[in-house]
C-alpha cells in the first residue's frame, strides 16, 4: 500500500524535464488570462444555459434566478481556482491536477485524477464540438446555405425530436426540433439502419487538432485574436439586450416569478452550468510553457475566472429580460432570447446574425484550449510511466507533443460525430467537480507533510478555504442525475484496470524506488 502511495517531489519533476526534454516556455500571463477566458466563454453560456434556467424532466430549472447560480458557482470554481494557482506555481510543468495530486498524495491518486481529467478535457471537448456545430448551422442559414439534418445531428437527438414532432399537435414545435427531426426522415439507410452523423463538429475537431501541433505559441496566439474577437460579440450582445429587456419577464407571477423554483432550481441550475466555468483549470496545464509560472500562473487563473464571472451574470440578466424564460430552454438560447424580444426587426435579425458567428469563433478558442489540455495531460502521465512512453513524444521541429494531440483529436471527432450533448455535459461536469475536490484536499495535505516546501503563492486561510472548496464542489456533485454518478464510477473502474495491468508496473518512481534498493550494499 505504501508503494501506491509515493510522491514525487519538485526535484523529480524537473529532472523528468531535463532528461526527456521540456516544452517551450514562451507564455505571459495575459496569455495565460485569454486561454482562461478563451476556454471558459463558450459552450456552458452559449448552450447549456438554456437547459439550466428551464429545467428538464430530471431537474427544476432556475428560471430568472440564473443569475444566482453563476455565483454560486463561481465561489465554489474561485476557492478551487486559489488550490490550483498554489500548487500551478509550486510545481510548474505540465500535467495540472494530475501533476499536483502526485506532488502532494501520492502515485495511486494522481492516476485517479489524470484519469478524471480526460472526462473534464477530451470527453469536455465532445460536448462543445457539438454546440459549435449547432451555431455553424445557425451561422449557414443566414448566408443561405442549409446544410442536411442527418450531416449536422447525432442519433438521439434526431430520434428524440422525430418522437416529439409526431407526438405534438400541428404549429406547436419550434424550427429547431422540425429541423432535427428531418435527420430521422431524410437520412441514407445502410443495412436499415439510418446515417446521421454530425460532420461540422468532426471537422472542427480535425481543423483545432492541426493547430496545435503545429506549435504551442501560435496556437496562443490564435486563441489570442479569437478571445479578442468573442468577448466584443458578446458585449454587443448585452448592449443590445440591455435597451430590450421587459422587466416583467423577471418578475411575472404567472410563471413563478424571479425564482420560480427557489433554491432548488438554483442549485440544480448551478450544477448544469459549471460546465461554463470548467475552463480556469486549463490555464494549469500550460504551466510548463509559462515564462515565469510562480508570477504568471496564480495571475491567469484569477483573473480569467473574474472576468467569465462578470461577463456571464451580464449576460443571464439580459437573456432572461429579453423573453419568457421558459422560451430558452434551446440548445441557442442567446438566439432564442433575440428571436422573442420586442424590438426593430432588422436589428433582431442582424443580431443573430452576430451571435452565431460570436457562439461559432467563442466555441471555436474552447476546442482549442482544451484539446491544448488534454495532450499535455497524457504527456505528464507517460513521462512517470502509467502511459506508454510515446505519449511523452515531441515533434523536433514544433516542439509539442503531437501524438498525444493527434489521438486526442481522432478521440474527440469520433465521439463527436455520433454523441448527445446533455449527457456529455454531465459527466463532464462530475469529473472536474472530483478533481477539484482532489486538488482542494491535496492543498491541505501537503502544507501539514511538507509545510516549509517554498511556496511562490500560498492559499490565504489553510485549512478553511480548501475545506469550503471541498464541500461546495461535493454539494454540486450531488445535484447531478443518478446515472451521471453511475457512468462516473464506470469510468473509474476502467481506469483503475488499466493502472494496475500497465501503470503500476512501468511507474518510473516505483522504477527508481527499486533501483536504488538494489544499489544498497
Amino acid at each position: 500500500m505504501r508503494s501506491l502511495f509515493g510522491r514525487k517531489s519538485v526535484a523529480d519533476f524537473e529532472a523528468d524535464v531535463r532528461l526527456h526534454g521540456g516544452l517551450r516556455r514562451t507564455l505571459g500571463k495575459w496569455h495565460l488570462t485569454a486561454l482562461g477566458v478563451g476556454a471558459t466563454i463558450g459552450a456552458g453560456i452559449f448552450a447549456t444555459t438554456g437547459t439550466a434556467i428551464v429545467g428538464d424532466a430530471a431537474r427544476p430549472g432556475a428560471g430568472p434566478a440564473i443569475i444566482f447560480s453563476f455565483v454560486l458557482t463561481a465561489v465554489a470554481c474561485g476557492f478551487a481556482a486559489l488550490c490550483y494557482a498554489e500548487f500551478a506555481a509550486m510545481v510548474p510543468v505540465s500535467g495540472s491536477a494530475y501533476t499536483y495530486a502526485y506532488a502532494a498524495i501520492g502515485e495511486f491518486v494522481a492516476w485517479i485524477i489524470g484519469w478524471d481529467l480526460i472526462i473534464e478535457y477530451a470527453v469536455g471537448n465532445i460536448g462543445v464540438a457539438i454546440a459549435w456545430s449547432g451555431y455553424f448551422r445557425e451561422l449557414l442559414n443566414h448566408v443561405g446555405l442549409d446544410l442536411p439534418a442527418w450531416l449536422a445531428t447525432d442519433y438521439r437527438s434526431a430520434h428524440d425530436a422525430f418522437t416529439q414532432l409526431s407526438n405534438a399537435a400541428a404549429g406547436t414545435v419550434d424550427t429547431t426540433t422540425q429541423y432535427l427531426a428531418s435527420a430521422w426522415v431524410g437520412a441514407p439507410h445502410v443495412l436499415g439502419l439510418p446515417v446521421i452523423v454530425n460532420l461540422p463538429a468532426v471537422a472542427v475537431v480535425a481543423a483545432i487538432t492541426i493547430i496545435l501541433v503545429i506549435g504551442i505559441r501560435e496556437s496562443a496566439d490564435a486563441n489570442n485574436a479569437m478571445v479578442l474577437l468573442k468577448v466584443g460579440i458578446i458585449l454587443f450582445f448585452i448592449s443590445v439586450g440591455v435597451f430590450l429587456i421587459r422587466p416583467g419577464n423577471w418578475t411575472n407571477p404567472q410563471t413563478g416569478g424571479f425564482a420560480p423554483n427557489g433554491f432548488a432550481g438554483v442549485s440544480a441550475a448551478a450544477a448544469i452550468i459549471f460546465f461554463s466555468y470548467i475552463g480556469f483549470d486549463a490555464v494549469s496545464t500550460a504551466a510548463e510553457e509559462t515564462k515565469d509560472p510562480g508570477r504568471d500562473m496564480p495571475f491567469g487563473i484569477i483573473m480569467s475566472l473574474l472576468i467569465t464571472t462578470v461577463l456571464y451574470i451580464a449576460i443571464s440578466v439580459v437573456m432572461t429580460g429579453m423573453a419568457p424564460w421558459q422560451r430558452l430552454g434551446t440548445p441557442e438560447p442567446m438566439i432564442t432570447a433575440l428571436q422573442f424580444a420586442h424590438g426593430p426587426p432588422a436589428l433582431l435579425n442582424a443580431s443573430r446574425f452576430i451571435i452565431a458567428l460570436g457562439a461559432v469563433i467563442a466555441m471555436g478558442s474552447v476546442l482549442l484550449v482544451f484539446q491544448l489540455g488534454q495532450p499535455r495531460i497524457f504527456f505528464s502521465m507517460s513521462r512517470d510511466g502509467l502511459l506508454p512512453p510515446f505519449l511523452a513524444k515531441i515533434h523536433r521541429r514544433y516542439k509539442t507533443p503531437y501524438v498525444g494531440t493527434i489521438l486526442t483529436g481522432v478521440f474527440v471527432a469520433v465521439f463527436a460525430a455520433f454523441a448527445n450533448i446533455a449527457e456529455v455535459v454531465d459527466l463532464t461536469n462530475i469529473g472536474t467537480l472530483f478533481a477539484f475536490v482532489l486538488v482542494s484536499a491535496g492543498v491541505i495535505f501537503l502544507r501539514r507533510s511538507d509545510p516549509d516546501r517554498p511556496r511562490p503563492f500560498r492559499v490565504p486561510l489553510v485549512p478553511l478555504t480548501p475545506l469550503i472548496s471541498i464541500v461546495a464542489c461535493l454539494y454540486l456533485m450531488l445535484q447531478l442525475p443518478v446515472v451521471t454518478w453511475i457512468r462516473f464510477a464506470v469510468w473509474l473502474v476502467i481506469g483503475l484496470v488499466i493502472y494496475f495491468a500497465y501503470g503500476y508496473r512501468h511507474s518510473t518512481l516505483r522504477q527508481r524506488a527499486g533501483s536504488a534498493t538494489a544499489n544498497l550494499p
